[in-house]
């Protein structure tokens, strides 16, 4: 029986299911242009592998086809491990083709240099975390960036060149990982992330301590008994420092084996700086009425994104087990937080009978905007179509909602608004709201 040939494509190297440590795999790019000066890498250290893979091509025709295959978008889900980068590429035949680039993992010793050069300054570290490269680190006389010659690629095409277009399109997509994060290079060049900064951590504690031991300690001034115990009157208080504009971050707290978790401690001492600093300039806690739902809603919709990266899931599963809860209610709970505070997570929450006035001049006004009839219960206004609700909340402000058509699973939506109509924008034309 034949076999249609798309059957026959490999399907997806993205598995974050098997990814760890010295393992991650990055969804495929887009098709893109190359950005406005002509490079198609936009760090230095992107277009400093540019650069290897390109004075180490033995045909420009093939580099060309393989930058035409990179903009295209013909590169699929890259996996980056010590020592390969691997992923299909998608040719002029139905099935793609396999293509994996080596390059030479360093050893202890170029690690060991590596290490004690980026634990010397502080700027280093701090720049590795902010995803940049600084010149000074990759030029301690490591071999951090291939040179030409230094890529060796390999394609299950025919094609004998070097490298072929298909692994110059992955190469050129490297590029683009390299310029996002760093960390993919020294992942390649053998260090997975969590590793090096954790032995960071560690090297720049053990300076600081050798440091701290090598200052002799200042000599105590003398003062006679009879002159300290003498009565007299103390100068009055000084006035009290200004209140600093801003909270500020926490240090970096390193990893150690049986101790507290680093990224909870961050949590709570970020948290106690910005209580500190409202206690400081408003005199009250801004929190100390929460109950412990409200609150852990509020701490976990104060991290941003929505808890994709492996830090903001823990978080959010721990903040939902304490609480009670399940991840996904608290994230159907911080969208309500983001978008009312503790008013829009009552809102999410609770049901309740508002007096008449504005409840039943609201439909009224939603069929003057050539909205259709709003079906009423209790405090909410629900589409015809099912798939748009108003919420009225005890502050007097409109809540939008959206859910699946035909589902009961509504999720905050927009910004509140006095004006029904003026909740519904950003939801989508008046006609199609």
């Amino acid at each position: 029986m034949a076999v249609d040939a798309a059957s026959r494509v490999p399907r997806s190297m993205a598995a974050p299911d098997r990814d760890g440590e010295l393992r991650r795999t990055f969804p495929a790019f887009p098709p893109r242009g190359r950005p406005d000066g002509g490079g198609f890498a936009e760090t230095w250290w992107g277009n400093a592998w540019v650069t290897a893979l390109e004075e180490g091509a033995l045909d420009a025709k093939r580099l060309a086809r393989g930058l035409g295959y990179a903009e295209q978008g013909h590169v699929d889900a890259i996996t980056v491990t010590p020592g390969l980068v691997l992923a299909y590429v998608r040719g002029s035949r139905p099935r793609p083709y396999r293509v994996q680039v080596r390059l030479r993992t360093l050893d202890d010793a170029d690690w060991e240099r590596f290490l004690d050069t980026a634990a010397e300054r502080p700027g280093h570290i701090a720049a590795l975390l902010d995803k940049e490269l600084p010149q000074s680190l990759a030029d301690c006389g490591v071999p951090l960036l291939p040179g030409p010659g230094d890529l060796a690629p390999r394609c299950s095409c025919p094609d004998s060149g070097h490298p072929c277009k298909h692994a110059a399109a992955l190469c050129y997509q490297t590029a683009r990982l390299l310029d996002a994060d760093p960390f993919v290079l020294l992942l390649l060049r053998g260090r997975g992330e969590r590793r090096l900064l954790d032995t960071l951590s560690r090297l720049s504690a053990a300076r600081a301590a050798r440091a701290a031991q090598d200052r002799e300690p200042a000599p105590l001034p003398g003062v006679r008994a009879a002159e300290a115990l003498a009565p007299r009157g103390l100068p009055p208080l000084p006035a009290p420092l200004p209140v600093p504009p801003h909270p500020e971050q926490p240090p970096a707290y390193p990893a150690a084996p049986g101790g507290p978790d680093p990224f909870a401690l961050d949590q709570l001492a970020t948290d106690a700086a910005a209580r500190a600093h409202a206690l400081l300039t408003t005199g009250r806690d801004p929190v100390g009425g929460l109950t412990l739902w409200q609150d852990a809603v509020r701490l976990a919709a104060a991290r941003p994104g929505s808890g994709l990266t492996a830090a903001g899931r823990t978080l959010y599963s721990s903040l939902a087990s304490a609480a009670g809860r399940t991840p996904s209610d608290l994230a159907r709970a911080v969208a309500a937080w983001r978008q009312g505070g503790p008013e829009g997570l009552a809102v999410l929450e609770e049901a309740w009978d508002p007096p008449a006035g504005r409840f039943d001049r609201a439909r009224p006004l939603l069929l003057a905007a050539d909205l259709p009839a709003f079906r009423p219960w209790r405090n909410r206004l629900t589409h015809p179509h099912g798939h748009v609700q108003l919420r009225l909340g005890r502050d007097g402000l409109w809540y939008a909602y959206e859910s699946e058509p035909g589902t009961d699973d509504w999720w905050p939506r927009g910004i509140p608004d006095l004006d029904p109509v003026g909740a519904l924008t950003g939801l989508g034309p008046p006609g199609q709201a």
